[in-house]
């Protein structure tokens, strides 16, 4: 892994964790979907559940009020296969996704969105908080017998009060996220592997999108990989988990170079940065239930 540093196991046992959020006291908050659960992983590893939202919870940020939102994405059928664990169709046959806020002092939890203009929204996946106290998150979709839904990227105010949508009938966003300057947005998408940017022209906003593209074309992974959540560099480097061949894979924000990181699970689904340097890198190993930290050559960007 040349300038990498070796994965370092941090907890084990989890039940398909996605969303690290390291926190100041070298706690790191995650979601674990299979168990419906917001679960704090302790410095020492030890594992408590700090709220039940139920559903899929995928998706976690904290909010400029402190509280953690979460994208719940309704929940999933689960497939077995020895050691590892897959996520299936969708749970409910129904579109059954939500935006949460938990109240990390006691656990409730509130319901900010269920739908947009009537229409249910599907499988809230990811989420990233801007300057301006909003937050974007991407709509995955669900995969039911009958087939796949479109997916969306939205917009939302923390306090539940306005939700706008940004960008429709996307091919499966996943991993959502904001360059250094804030005045452009990253989205993965799964099952193309194909990352995007898209320009902020307002606090909210997106410029509209080119013809049969949702935005710019960044790249895409040169073999069968799929991609998941991502984080950002403070170098503005987009750090995007991968799956298949499970590792993270590091695009150029011009689109002009990616590296690939491999990592000991095939399904490597999300990135967070911490520590005081903002190095040591919080990587969730999905299928095998763990939690790897790595030292990251290079700090990540501070959220808001």
């Amino acid at each position: 892994m040349s300038d990498y540093g070796a994965p370092e196991v941090v907890a084990t046992g989890l039940r398909f964790p996605e969303g690290p959020v390291p926190m100041p006291d070298g706690s790191v908050l995650l979601v674990e979907i299979a168990r419906g659960t917001l679960t704090r992983v302790a410095p020492d590893g030890s594992l408590s559940v700090v709220a039940e939202p139920g559903g899929g919870p995928n998706g976690l940020a904290i909010g400029p009020d402190g509280g953690a939102y979460v994208c719940n994405n309704g929940g999933f059928q689960w497939i077995e296969a020895g050691d590892l664990l897959f996520p299936g169709h969708a749970a409910n046959p129904d579109a059954c996704g939500s935006i949460q806020r938990v109240d990390l002092a006691t656990g409730a939890v509130t319901t900010l969105y269920d739908s947009f203009e009537g229409e249910r929204l599907k499988g809230p996946n990811d989420i990233v908080f801007d300057a301006d106290g909003g937050f974007w998150f991407t709509d995955h979709g669900q995969v039911r017998g009958t087939g796949r839904d479109h997916g969306a990227i939205y917009h939302a105010a923390a306090d539940g009060s306005k939700i706008t949508r940004q960008r429709a009938e996307m091919m499966g966003p996943n991993g959502i996220g904001l360059s250094p300057d804030g005045k452009t947005l990253y989205a993965s998408e799964t099952m193309t592997a194909r990352v995007w940017a898209m320009d902020i022209v307002a606090p909210g906003t997106l410029a509209p999108p080119p013809p049969w593209a949702p935005g710019r074309f960044i790249g895409t992974p040169p073999a069968f990989r799929l991609l998941d959540s991502l984080a950002v560099e403070e170098s503005g480097r987009i750090c995007v988990g991968t799956m298949v061949e499970g590792g993270i894979t590091v695009f150029d924000p011009d689109g002009r170079a990616s590296e690939f990181v491999p990592l000991p699970d095939i399904g490597i689904t999300n990135i967070a940065f911490g520590g005081a340097d903002r190095r040591d890198a919080y990587i969730t190993a999905s299928t095998t239930g763990t939690l790897y930290r790595v030292r990251w050559p290079r700090p990540g960007l501070r959220l808001h």
